[in-house]
This record gives C-alpha cells, structure tokens and sequence, in this order.
C-alpha cells in the first residue's frame, strides 16, 4: 500500500496484512445489497451512524468527532459494480479535495459492488496506483473498511477486526496535513492500535458485531 507504515499504525484504518476472501471461503460474502427502498441519503445516514456509533463511539480514531462537529466530512455514493467506474469516482473525489479546502475528509461509498473482500482488496490496489501515478503521495492517505475486513494473521472471529468493519465497502480519502496537525496534539498515537484491538476484544465479536450491524 502507499499509505505509510507510521500512519497505518497509528489511525488503525486501513492495513496492509489482510487476507483475500479467497482464504476466508464464499460463505463470508457479505450480503448487504442496494434494495429498491436505499436511496443515497439513507446508505449515508447508515454510514453516518457507523461513524458515530463504532468509529467515534469507540473511540477508535483520534479525529473523527472533531471532523463530525465541524462538518467537514464529504459523503459519496457509487452505485456502479465496474472497477473502472469506481476509480473515475475516486478521481471525482480527489479534484472535490483539490479545489474545496473546507472538506478534509471524504468517504466514497459501493454498497453494490465488491461484497468479496478479495475483490475489493483489487479495488483497493487500484485506488492505490492512481494517486501514486497522480502524485498525491504525501497529499491525501487512502484508508480501507469493508465489511468483512480482516488482518492479517488474525483468526476469522477476531473481534479485533471490527475496527475496519464497515457498513459498507468503502474508501476513505483523507489529507495528509490534517492528520499531521491532529497527532501532534494527541498524547502517546503509537498506542492508538494496541488501545483500540484490546477495546474490540475485551468487548467480544458478538457486541461489536452488533454494535455495526445495528447501523443499518
């Protein structure tokens, strides 16, 4: 992944040592599906509960209430299954942070699209390349959650993989300067992780699995 090492550890959003949904067999497809009654603003208002209710409310991310209350979140919804479609997205979603210093962060949301998470993991390689070959290296960190998210070396039932369980299969773009501005103010970031695996697993995988499932 491009992100660095030093931000991974600390934000404990996304993370290079997963496993392909290949490993983990078909029955963890995730089942969630665009019905005819999910508009955009209701797949938001569910991400938006996530956030509050697991992200924030676990405190699993230093930032994330401060970015809630100053309103300063971009949600988009992409309904295409294509991975090309997806990535065009993407870069719809970098020029909006280009040109719009009022967002700080943006969640691009597929609740049609990638319910494997292998298939999502190639998504995820691909968002990778782009802003590697659209130098925004150092710019904007790229950040990973998927519903079936799993880290590597990490048994299937690990409650710990909640931390990057989302509602959905999504991206999050978020700009580098601001996360350098907000560690610098946090006391002790490098705990972050080891904090935030020992919350998940202290609360056990059927409280956090429904502490997310009861967002949608």
């Amino acid at each position: 992944m491009i992100l660095s090492q030093n931000h991974l550890r600390i934000l404990i959003l996304v993370n290079r040592n997963t496993v392909p949904a290949s490993q983990l067999g078909n029955k963890h497809s995730f089942a969630v599906q665009l019905r005819s009654l999910d508009t955009p603003e209701h797949i938001i208002d569910q991400t938006k509960q996530w956030i509050r209710d697991v992200v924030v409310g676990c405190n699993f991310c230093p930032f994330a209430a401060n970015s809630i209350k100053r309103q300063s979140i971009h949600y988009q919804v992409e309904t295409s299954t294509i991975a090309g479609v997806c990535i065009e997205s993407l870069s719809k979603e970098t020029a909006r942070l280009d040109k719009d210093d009022t967002i700080e962060t943006i969640f691009l949301i597929f609740p049609n699209a990638f319910a494997s998470f292998d298939d999502y993991l190639d998504l995820v390689l691909l968002a990778e390349q782009f802003l590697e070959q659209n130098q925004y290296e150092g710019i904007y960190q790229l950040a990973s959650f998927h519903p079936l998210y799993r880290f590597a070396r990490a048994p299937e039932k690990d409650a710990a993989n909640y931390t990057n369980r989302s509602v959905y299969p999504m991206l999050h773009l978020l700009r580098e300067e601001s996360i350098d501005k907000v560690l610098k103010h946090y006391a002790n970031p490098e705990k972050i992780p080891d904090r935030n695996v020992n919350f998940a697993r202290e609360k056990g995988l059927s409280y956090m699995k429904m502490l997310r499932d009861a967002c949608l």
